[in-house]
């Protein structure tokens, strides 16, 4: 199967809160494919984010572009309708935090959502032996989940070929995306490994000059030209 088109997905946890819709409609007009949408409980993760009730408002905002729901909670079943009612597009989710990780991939599906896995940089991707006909994207952290800012792992590019591999094998139509500490100086090398779905947070939301209301075309623009190169 061929690989899908690139898509780069902004991690509104580096947006600036107190003007979410501007921000949202900024990078999405300046090039951005996706809305990424991180989901802490202060349980799962150290950290406490968003709910459904955010992601419900930058629908009736008017943001139509896919959002891609990260659930870093524990346990998800609870929450997945919520956020279905809410307008999410993909909700993905960590094996560790289901008890029947088949059932909540089906749950995800029944409420008319597309369905993934995310793995942390220690969790193995063995789950996906036996789900692979319910995942609709795959996700690797490259950080530990919890905290936005922090630096690439590197091993994670071995496991980016790992993963790229069990795709391609399979024949499906599943997304891989990466997720933390991606940067204009090593998408490339990220795109290389087998990802085309790039989460991106303080690369994007904090390398920008917020006065200019085109403040998002260069970097967008800088990492277009890196996953083209």
């Amino acid at each position: 199967m061929a690989r899908q088109k690139d898509l780069i997905s902004p991690s509104i946890l580096s947006a600036d809160f107190a003007r979410l819709g501007e921000e949202v409609d900024n990078v999405l007009k300046s090039g951005a494919d996706i809305v990424h949408f991180d989901v802490m409980d202060n349980h799962y993760v150290p950290n406490l984010t968003i709910g459904p009730l955010v992601c419900e408002a930058l629908r009736k905002h008017g943001v139509t572009a896919d959002i891609d729901v990260h659930l870093m909670v524990k346990p998800v079943d609870r929450i997945i309708p919520d956020f279905a009612n809410a307008g999410a597009s993909y909700i993905t989710f960590h094996p560790e935090s289901s008890e029947h990780v088949d059932r909540s991939l089906q749950l995800i599906r029944d409420h008319g959502c597309k369905s993934g896995l995310v793995f942390n940089p220690a969790t193995p991707l063995d789950v996906l032996d036996y789900v692979m006909d319910k995942v609709d994207m795959i996700l690797l952290m490259s950080v530990n989940p919890g905290f936005g800012g922090q630096s690439f792992i590197p091993g994670t590019l071995n496991k980016l070929r790992q993963a790229r591999k069990r795709i391609d094998e399979s024949g499906l139509d599943i997304r891989l995306e990466i997720d933390g500490g991606v940067k204009v100086d090593n998408i490339a090398e990220i795109k290389a490994a087998g990802a085309d779905t790039f989460v991106a947070g303080s690369a994007i939301f904090g390398a920008a000059n917020k006065q200019d209301p085109n403040h998002y075309d260069s970097v967008l623009r800088a990492f277009r030209e890196q996953l083209a190169s």
